[in-house]
């Protein structure tokens, strides 16, 4: 059984969700094809899209509005699994809507840093 929530590597990931918190509502689409593995293999379930692979996911953020992005996030729970391997699930809210969105990551560590390699963001009726 792999060490769950070793404080170091928990700190690791925490560091790189937040970061990647930070980019989206700042829309900075550097940082975020940053985070997420650049791969085929990669996948992000959106709330009106679904997009496979890393030219997929590229493409969205560049042709997403960049306005009301800022979002609170609460129930955020990141959970490490070993050292290279982790999820973050978190809900979030926006000033727009009364709905509540929900965001699932995977990360594992490269050779380059942590990477997302699998995400879903979704909505909940009011």
């Amino acid at each position: 059984m792999p060490e769950i929530n070793r404080p170091d590597i928990l700190a690791e990931v925490t560091e790189a969700f937040y970061q990647y918190e930070t980019a989206l509502t700042g829309n900075d689409v550097e940082t975020l094809d940053a985070l997420f593995w650049t791969s085929p293999h990669v996948v992000r379930y959106g709330a009106t899209e679904n997009l496979y692979g890393h030219e997929q996911l590229l493409a969205f953020r560049k042709a997403r509005p960049s306005a009301g992005l800022d979002r609170v996030l609460r129930n955020t729970t990141i959970t490490t699994f070993g050292n290279d391997f982790a999820t973050a699930s978190t809900e979030f809210t926006r000033d727009a809507t009364k709905r509540i969105g929900r965001q699932t990551q995977s990360w594992a560590r490269m050779t380059d840093g942590w990477k997302i390699v699998a995400a879903h963001v979704s909505w909940m009726d009011e």
